[in-house]
């Protein structure tokens, strides 16, 4: 009776090396950080007039944004499943919060947003890397 060969694994352990990114791996952070940006300048901008300091303003959250997220995705994987979900989880909490922090509503509101969405957050990259686990 004849059997099947081992196939080699079809997924790769993500590499240290920059050469070996795709372009999502850019894309991504790069255009949600964009969004992220936009949003925090208009939602500072108050309705008034654009600025020179509201569009740097802009520039400067959605870099950062960008970066925040380029570095979880770079780093993510060599996490342990639950530190990797938290980890999306806080910055997830953390960005809306903001957000809702520039608003002008009470601090203590921003809080109470800002975790309902780490939490739903961390909960949905926890069911995600615990059913996709390697």
């Amino acid at each position: 009776m004849a059997h099947a060969a081992p196939a080699a694994p079809r997924q790769h352990r993500p590499m240290a090396d920059m050469t070996h990114l795709s372009k999502g791996a850019y894309v991504r952070p790069l255009l949600l950080g964009l969004v992220y940006g936009v949003w925090c300048a208009f939602i500072a901008r108050q309705e008034g007039p654009v600025t020179a300091a509201n569009v740097l303003f802009g520039i400067l959250c959605g870099v950062i944004f960008a970066g925040i997220m380029f570095g979880l995705a770079r780093v993510g994987p060599r996490m342990m499943r639950e530190v990797h979900a938290a980890a999306y989880g806080a910055f997830g909490g953390i960005a809306v919060g903001y957000l809702y922090s520039l608003t002008g509503e009470s601090i203590l509101k921003g809080v109470v947003i800002g975790l309902a969405v780490a939490v739903g957050v961390g909960a949905t990259a926890f069911y995600r890397y615990y059913t996709h686990e390697d």
